[in-house]
Protein backbone atom coordinates (compact mmCIF):
# COMPACT_ATOMS: atom_id res chain seq x y z
CA UNK A 1 0.00 0.00 0.00
CA UNK A 2 2.12 2.49 0.73
CA UNK A 3 4.52 2.08 -2.56
CA UNK A 4 1.36 2.51 -4.84
CA UNK A 5 0.73 5.99 -3.11
CA UNK A 6 3.77 7.62 -4.91
CA UNK A 7 2.92 6.15 -8.20
CA UNK A 8 -1.10 7.33 -8.05
CA UNK A 9 0.49 11.03 -7.28
CA UNK A 10 3.18 10.52 -10.37
CA UNK A 11 0.26 9.64 -12.85
CA UNK A 12 -1.30 12.94 -12.77
CA UNK A 13 1.81 14.57 -13.07
CA UNK A 14 3.65 12.68 -15.70
CA UNK A 15 0.00 13.32 -17.76
CA UNK A 16 0.45 16.54 -17.28
CA UNK A 17 3.75 16.71 -18.26
CA UNK A 18 2.84 15.07 -21.74
CA UNK A 19 0.28 17.45 -22.38
CA UNK A 20 1.95 20.75 -21.71
CA UNK A 21 4.89 19.06 -24.16
CA UNK A 22 2.32 18.16 -26.60
CA UNK A 23 -0.16 20.83 -26.69
CA UNK A 24 0.31 23.38 -29.81
CA UNK A 25 0.99 26.06 -29.44
CA UNK A 26 2.01 26.42 -25.98
CA UNK A 27 5.27 28.26 -25.40
CA UNK A 28 8.13 26.05 -24.57
CA UNK A 29 11.57 26.02 -23.91
CA UNK A 30 14.25 24.49 -25.39
CA UNK A 31 17.42 23.32 -24.68
CA UNK A 32 19.64 25.97 -23.27
CA UNK A 33 16.58 28.69 -23.47
CA UNK A 34 15.08 30.20 -20.33
CA UNK A 35 11.68 29.81 -20.62
CA UNK A 36 9.95 33.26 -21.05
CA UNK A 37 6.86 34.22 -18.24
CA UNK A 38 3.30 33.86 -19.56
CA UNK A 39 2.11 37.30 -21.36
CA UNK A 40 -0.24 38.61 -19.06
CA UNK A 41 -2.71 41.13 -19.73
CA UNK A 42 -4.21 44.23 -18.03
CA UNK A 43 -5.61 43.67 -14.59
CA UNK A 44 -9.74 43.50 -14.51
CA UNK A 45 -10.99 46.55 -14.01
CA UNK A 46 -14.26 46.64 -12.19
CA UNK A 47 -16.84 49.42 -12.15
CA UNK A 48 -19.17 50.32 -9.66
CA UNK A 49 -22.45 52.15 -10.98
CA UNK A 50 -21.24 55.46 -9.60
CA UNK A 51 -17.41 54.61 -11.80
CA UNK A 52 -19.51 53.57 -15.43
CA UNK A 53 -21.47 56.64 -14.97
CA UNK A 54 -18.39 59.20 -15.52
CA UNK A 55 -18.33 57.42 -18.79
CA UNK A 56 -21.75 58.41 -20.39
CA UNK A 57 -20.53 60.92 -23.55
CA UNK A 58 -20.87 63.98 -21.76
CA UNK A 59 -17.00 64.91 -21.66
CA UNK A 60 -15.22 65.24 -24.84
CA UNK A 61 -12.03 63.93 -23.99
CA UNK A 62 -13.32 61.01 -22.22
CA UNK A 63 -13.97 57.25 -23.84
CA UNK A 64 -17.36 56.14 -23.93
CA UNK A 65 -18.62 52.92 -22.36
CA UNK A 66 -21.73 50.59 -21.35
CA UNK A 67 -22.52 47.73 -20.35
CA UNK A 68 -24.47 44.65 -21.21
CA UNK A 69 -24.67 41.56 -19.48
CA UNK A 70 -22.30 43.16 -17.08
CA UNK A 71 -19.45 43.40 -19.09
CA UNK A 72 -17.98 47.17 -20.24
CA UNK A 73 -17.57 48.23 -23.47
CA UNK A 74 -15.86 51.14 -24.88
CA UNK A 75 -17.90 51.85 -27.88
CA UNK A 76 -15.98 55.25 -28.28
CA UNK A 77 -15.50 54.49 -31.82
CA UNK A 78 -19.00 55.04 -32.17
CA UNK A 79 -19.42 57.83 -30.77
CA UNK A 80 -21.68 59.03 -33.44
CA UNK A 81 -24.50 56.68 -32.29
CA UNK A 82 -23.22 56.68 -28.57
CA UNK A 83 -21.71 60.50 -27.96
CA UNK A 84 -23.49 62.63 -26.38
CA UNK A 85 -26.71 64.14 -28.17
CA UNK A 86 -26.59 60.72 -30.26
CA UNK A 87 -29.41 58.55 -30.36
CA UNK A 88 -28.35 55.76 -28.25
CA UNK A 89 -26.47 57.81 -25.50
CA UNK A 90 -29.25 56.73 -23.32
CA UNK A 91 -27.54 53.50 -22.91
CA UNK A 92 -24.48 54.70 -22.19
CA UNK A 93 -22.33 55.44 -18.21
CA UNK A 94 -24.63 52.52 -16.91
CA UNK A 95 -25.40 48.68 -17.72
CA UNK A 96 -28.21 48.90 -19.58
CA UNK A 97 -28.98 44.87 -19.78
CA UNK A 98 -32.77 45.55 -20.02
CA UNK A 99 -33.29 48.12 -22.60
CA UNK A 100 -31.01 46.04 -25.03
CA UNK A 101 -32.80 43.44 -24.59
CA UNK A 102 -36.17 44.75 -24.59
CA UNK A 103 -34.76 47.24 -27.52
CA UNK A 104 -36.07 50.34 -25.21
CA UNK A 105 -34.41 53.33 -24.49
CA UNK A 106 -37.26 53.68 -22.18
CA UNK A 107 -35.18 55.15 -18.55
CA UNK A 108 -37.23 52.58 -17.11
CA UNK A 109 -35.95 49.72 -18.87
CA UNK A 110 -31.82 51.43 -18.97
CA UNK A 111 -30.84 48.99 -15.77
CA UNK A 112 -28.84 45.72 -15.00
CA UNK A 113 -32.00 43.91 -14.21
CA UNK A 114 -33.35 40.76 -16.52
CA UNK A 115 -36.62 39.69 -14.02
CA UNK A 116 -39.89 39.28 -16.33
CA UNK A 117 -37.99 39.19 -19.60
CA UNK A 118 -39.67 36.83 -22.37
CA UNK A 119 -37.62 34.21 -24.00
CA UNK A 120 -37.59 36.20 -26.88
CA UNK A 121 -35.88 39.41 -25.33
CA UNK A 122 -33.32 37.43 -23.80
CA UNK A 123 -32.13 35.60 -27.21
CA UNK A 124 -32.31 39.38 -28.47
CA UNK A 125 -30.18 39.98 -25.84
CA UNK A 126 -27.80 37.17 -26.46
CA UNK A 127 -27.31 37.90 -29.96
CA UNK A 128 -26.66 41.48 -29.68
CA UNK A 129 -24.31 41.23 -26.97
CA UNK A 130 -22.32 38.90 -29.29
CA UNK A 131 -23.08 40.11 -32.86
CA UNK A 132 -22.92 43.76 -31.67
CA UNK A 133 -20.78 44.40 -28.67
CA UNK A 134 -18.31 41.61 -28.05
CA UNK A 135 -18.01 41.64 -32.07
CA UNK A 136 -17.42 45.35 -32.15
CA UNK A 137 -15.96 46.87 -29.79
CA UNK A 138 -13.26 45.99 -27.12
CA UNK A 139 -13.99 45.11 -23.99
CA UNK A 140 -12.86 47.35 -20.70
CA UNK A 141 -13.73 45.81 -17.64
CA UNK A 142 -17.31 44.76 -15.56
CA UNK A 143 -19.61 45.92 -13.81
CA UNK A 144 -18.75 44.97 -9.79
CA UNK A 145 -22.59 43.65 -9.70
CA UNK A 146 -21.06 40.87 -12.09
CA UNK A 147 -18.29 39.41 -9.66
CA UNK A 148 -20.44 36.98 -7.61
CA UNK A 149 -20.35 34.57 -4.66
CA UNK A 150 -21.09 30.78 -5.83
CA UNK A 151 -24.79 31.22 -4.09
CA UNK A 152 -24.90 34.47 -6.69
CA UNK A 153 -24.72 36.88 -3.74
CA UNK A 154 -22.40 39.84 -4.53
CA UNK A 155 -19.04 39.29 -3.45
CA UNK A 156 -18.49 42.24 -1.16
CA UNK A 157 -15.00 41.21 -0.31
CA UNK A 158 -13.66 40.84 -4.31
CA UNK A 159 -10.72 43.14 -5.03
CA UNK A 160 -9.35 43.36 -8.46
CA UNK A 161 -6.14 43.32 -7.70
CA UNK A 162 -5.97 40.54 -5.98
CA UNK A 163 -7.43 38.26 -8.82
CA UNK A 164 -5.43 36.59 -11.42
CA UNK A 165 -4.83 38.76 -14.84
CA UNK A 166 -6.85 36.96 -17.87
CA UNK A 167 -7.13 38.35 -21.19
CA UNK A 168 -10.07 40.36 -21.11
CA UNK A 169 -10.96 40.24 -25.01
CA UNK A 170 -13.28 37.18 -24.22
CA UNK A 171 -15.59 37.27 -21.61
CA UNK A 172 -15.25 34.43 -18.57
Amino acid sequence: MVGTAPRRRLRPLAALALVLALAPGLPTARAGQTPRPAERGPPVRLFTEEELARYGGEEEDQPIYLAVKGVVFDVTSGKEFYGRGAPYNALTGKDSTRGVAKMSLDPADLTHDTTGLTAKELEALDEVFTKVYKAKYPIVGYTARRILNEDGSPNLDFKPEDQPHFDIKDEF
